[in-house]
Formats: structure tokens, C-alpha cells, sequence
């Protein structure tokens, strides 16, 4: 398709157009929030199969700063996409 192609379908149909880039936000997203979830629940089992977990017990989080940083910016970001297609898809309905 060429580039004029694609820009008559937009004017023609923008809202449509933005709710497909609100179900794209969506989708990224859940994932990075499920990812970025499986990927501490991993960590834990890793913790649990060589008993290191025992050893922290009394700590809240088993993981290290660094760690608990990036997570924290992936939690963000995720919740942020979510936020974001969520005020496009309303933001399409109005079109």
C-alpha cells in the first residue's frame, strides 16, 4: 500500500484508526505487566528451589535494588500504556 493509501483510510475513518492504536497500547501494556509479574514470580522460585529464601525471611522482597528498580519502572510504563489507550479509545468515540 502506499503512503496516500493509507492516509485516505485514516481520513476517512479516524476513529477507527485511533482505536486500533488503543487495542496496539492495550496489548503492550498487559504484556509488560504480565512479564514483568512472571518474570518476579520466576525469581522467587529460583529463590525457593535453593533455599535461599529461608535465609530472608525476615526481609519483605527477596530481590536486590537494581532489580526492584526496573521492575518498578516496568510496572509504571505498563499501567501508563494501559492509561494511555484507554483515553484514546475514548478520545475515538467522540470522532
Amino acid at each position: 500500500m502506499s503512503v496516500q493509501t493509507l492516509w485516505s483510510l485514516f481520513l476517512g475513518q479516524p476513529g477507527q484508526m485511533l482505536n486500533g492504536l488503543a487495542l496496539f497500547f492495550g496489548l503492550a501494556g498487559a504484556w509488560l505487566l504480565l512479564a514483568t509479574r512472571m518474570r518476579e514470580q520466576r525469581a522467587v522460585a529460583r529463590l525457593i528451589a535453593g533455599g535461599e529464601i529461608d535465609d530472608m525471611a525476615g526481609q519483605a522482597c527477596v530481590c536486590d535494588g537494581p532489580t526492584l528498580r526496573l521492575n518498578r519502572f516496568f510496572y509504571g510504563f505498563g499501567y501508563i500504556t494501559l492509561g494511555l489507550a484507554l483515553l484514546l479509545s475514548w478520545v475515538s468515540t467522540g470522532l
